[in-house]
């Protein structure tokens, strides 16, 4: 990756992890004063959730500073993967705070309680929904930009809040305009559940990014498509690839003709590199020459078949 691409994509994610930090401090103030007024177990929930967003903004903002620190002597592959170590942070956070919320909602159920000052509470909803639709439209542009899973995941975080907050609202509504007094804490039990369902969906993007995961199919049959078309080489195998923050990664095996010269294979390694980058900007690739014909050690079920026949 070019160090201007590198640098545009670091400002991106810096600013997109500001910007969350910013939105869950005013948050938790305007929730904290909702919380108090109205007594709301679903207001309580919701501004347990904004505090720990707080956390997990700031361990987003530490993840992607991270992440966008050049390769270097310890890593050469560069520090890509602090955004999905930073991602299940905030998995982790998300969960204790569902449970927390559980617990508090379960509490209330067996104790029975009213809420008070619904107006009030309402309107701090409405306006927590506002903030948090600008700020997931603003998330959801730099993820299209930069690819950072860190942003991806604060996104889901806060997409969630939405419907937290079109909870709360009906909670309070149901409980004090409708005398349905049992709504406040089953809204906030069902926020609990959702927050739940809502950090395990997280998780997967981060897990397969630490695990390498390979790229998906249709990507990875395009990759081959284009690597394998200049006539000069004799078809393509063991094509590994996995991506790391931003980063992507893909390495492969190139026959090419055994009576080639060290320049002529350079120069048409080079080219096939050049296609490369048009079609898949900001990709890192590793290409390893095999003389035609050159049979790798059997046992390897990644040098069993030619990528250019048939993609597992």
């Amino acid at each position: 990756m070019s160090d201007v691409r590198h640098d545009r994509r670091s400002s991106l994610t810096t600013r997109a992890a500001v910007a969350s930090v910013c939105a869950a401090l005013f948050l938790l103030l305007l929730k904290g004063y909702a919380a108090w007024v109205t007594g709301s177990v679903a207001m309580l929930g919701s501004l347990a959730d904004s505090g720990l967003d707080v956390i997990a903004s700031l361990v987003t903002l530490f993840g992607v500073r991270v992440a966008a620190a050049p390769a270097d002597r310890e890593h050469r592959f560069g520090h890509g993967k602090a955004e999905s170590i930073a991602a299940l942070v905030q998995v982790g956070i998300i969960g204790v705070s569902a449970l927390g919320i559980a617990w508090r909602a379960i509490d209330r159920l067996i104790e029975g309680a009213e809420t008070a000052r619904a107006d009030e509470g309402i309107a701090v909803s409405a306006v927590a929904i506002a903030v948090t639709l600008a700020l997931v439209a603003y998330q959801r542009s730099v993820v299209r930009r930069t690819g950072s899973v860190a942003i991806r995941t604060d996104a889901v975080h806060y997409q969630s809040d939405l419907l937290l907050n079109l909870a709360v609202i009906a909670a309070l509504a149901l409980d004090q305009y409708l005398g349905f007094t049992g709504a406040d804490p089953l809204f906030g039990l069902g926020i609990a559940l959702w927050l739940i369902y809502g950090a395990w969906r997280a998780s997967a993007h981060a897990i397969d990014q630490l695990m390498d995961r390979e790229w998906p199919d249709e990507r990875r049959r395009r990759f081959v498509e284009v690597a394998a078309r200049h006539p000069e080489g004799r078809g393509i195998h063991d094509l590994r690839t996995r991506s790391s923050g931003t980063q992507d990664f893909a390495q492969f095996h190139i026959w090419v003709d055994p009576a080639m010269s060290v320049r002529r294979a350079h120069d048409v390694m080079d080219a096939i590199e050049a296609d490369l980058a048009g079609e898949f900007p900001g990709v890192e690739v590793l290409i390893h020459l095999d003389p035609e014909g050159q049979v790798d050690e059997p046992g390897n079920p990644l040098a069993e078949k030619d990528e250019t026949e048939e993609l597992p």
